[in-house]
């Protein structure tokens, strides 16, 4: 089923569009790249893991939240949320939401 997210821009209350995401795997020597994309009008990403195995690893999801603030005529404290996990159901589906705003974010597991 793979690994998803959704951005929800919690000062706006609405969904974070336009937000740069990367997907990476740890592997022995460091962190391979396995998907990118951009939010959806909804917020949501569906897509990172397309062509690629999800696998019982280590996993780390990169929002470029900079380009999203700066998209928004605003300026946040955060220019990046890097937020690692550990996958250890392979077949079982993955949402790694965030909720964001110019001074903080907070992250969970989703369904």
């Amino acid at each position: 089923m793979g690994i998803t997210t959704h951005v929800l821009d919690t000062a706006r209350g609405k969904p974070a569009a336009g937000v740069p995401v990367a997907l990476e795997v740890r592997v022995q020597d460091g962190w391979q790249n396995v998907g990118r994309g951009m939010t959806d009008a909804d917020g949501r990403l569906r897509t990172l893991t397309d062509g690629h195995e999800v696998r019982n690893a280590t996993y780390a999801i990169t929002f470029e939240t900079d380009a999203y603030f700066t998209a928004q005529a605003q300026s946040g404290f955060y220019p990046v949320v890097r937020i690692e996990f550990r996958v250890t159901e392979a077949g079982a589906h993955h949402h790694v939401p965030l909720l964001l705003s110019p001074f903080g974010f907070s992250t969970y597991r989703g369904s």
